[in-house]
């Protein structure tokens, strides 16, 4: 019998999206082949601690979004290099593969992805240089407008910089216009501000979550999203559609009110649109060097974002990339391939397989200079 992989999956963070990371570790655990595979669930708390839990049972409040947590009897662990996961006692775990399932800073960032990669360890999702590059939406949009990708007018600030007026800002991108921190996601920190007094405390609610801002032009249009799977040679799923009831796809609206927006998948759209939307998707994904897994969420729009100056046919923006979707219960990653065809089990069969697939072809490469 062919010896069954180790996996290891990797949850929680300092990050304020750690409740998400939990949800979405407890669905990939349940969703792995057990034929092929046996989960190690590493979680990490909110002070940065690594614990060795039982992944079978590792989570309080399981059920419940907003009160989720990691158990806090897990064993003390640290990382060992070329070996896997070794506990405080020195009983060691090791792993064949790493399902670093963490969302925002000191995880989706490159952060993990680089201490994985040092230790010689093979992990899903994009490497280094891309997980870094599509978390920071200011580094982000300036590759992807330098590549020739539509997205919409910004402005990025360091907490350091003169911030202008909201007159100015709203001269420069119009009005009303979102603010959000650089690198963060699930909507944390996110305000669409329509005036002086409500730009004030936007601009206070980024800065409490990042050092870097970017202030974003509205772009009135349907929000689409579309899922990005594969290495060389990458797939897009079909695309869907986020209808949010209320003012925007928040925080809220993702992972606590059932009720906070439709999902349609796939999205209502003519099959030219369909092309249109999974090129853009896959040339973002390559743009930005992405090798396993990412979201890409564009707007399809009838103007020129928002703007005074109508044209004649729809139009595609790109609005940012997430190299580690979410996978909990209502996330469109998981359920885009579901509706392209492929079973959430399969999709994280094929994401270890890929990831085993980019270690070998790296570890066939020199590391020395032959003389």
């Amino acid at each position: 019998m062919k010896k069954k992989l180790r996996v290891g999956i990797i949850a929680g963070g300092r990050s304020a999206e750690h409740e998400v990371s939990l949800q979405s570790a407890k669905n990939i655990i349940d969703a792995l082949d057990r034929d092929r595979f046996e989960p190690v669930l590493v979680g990490i708390d909110k002070n940065g601690r690594w614990l060795l839990l039982d992944s079978g049972n590792f989570l309080l409040d399981a059920d419940d979004p907003a009160r989720i947590s990691l158990l806090p009897s897990g064993s003390p662990a640290a990382l060992l290099h070329y070996a896997g996961i070794v506990s405080e006692a020195g009983t060691p775990a090791a792993v064949d593969v790493v399902f670093p399932v963490l969302h925002g800073p000191y995880g989706e960032d490159g952060t993990v992805q680089g201490l994985l990669k040092t230790a010689g360890i093979p992990f899903v999702g994009p490497s280094v240089l891309s997980s870094a590059a599509g978390m920071d939406k200011d580094v982000m949009k300036r590759l992807l407008r330098d590549a020739g990708i539509p997205i919409g007018k910004f402005i990025a600030l360091s907490s350091h910089e003169k911030i202008p007026s909201f007159e100015e800002t709203a001269a420069s991108l119009g009005c009303p216009v979102f603010i959000k921190p650089a690198n963060m996601g699930s909507s944390v920190g996110i305000s669409k501000v329509r005036n002086g007094e409500e730009y004030r405390a936007a601009l206070e609610e980024a800065f409490r979550y990042d050092t870097k801002i970017v202030m974003e032009e509205f772009i009135r249009g349907r929000e689409l999203e579309c899922a990005v799977l594969g290495n060389r040679e990458p797939l897009a799923s079909l695309p869907g559609e986020v209808k949010p009831a209320r003012d925007f796809y928040s925080y809220e609206a993702k992972y606590l009110d059932e009720k906070g927006a439709v999902l349609e998948i796939p999205a209502r759209l003519p099959e030219e649109t369909v092309q249109e939307v999974k090129a853009l998707a896959l040339k973002t994904f390559k743009v930005l060097c992405c090798e396993g897994l990412s979201r890409v969420d564009l707007f399809l729009c009838e103007d020129e974002g928002g703007g005074s100056s109508p044209v004649k046919r729809p139009r595609l923006f790109v609005n940012e990339i997430n190299t580690m979707p979410g996978f909990t219960r209502v996330s469109m990653y998981p359920k885009l391939w579901e509706a392209s065809g492929v079973s959430y089990t399969e999709l994280i069969t094929r994401l270890i397989d890929l990831a085993m697939e980019r270690f070998k072809r790296e570890q066939s490469l020199k590391t020395s200079a032959a003389f």
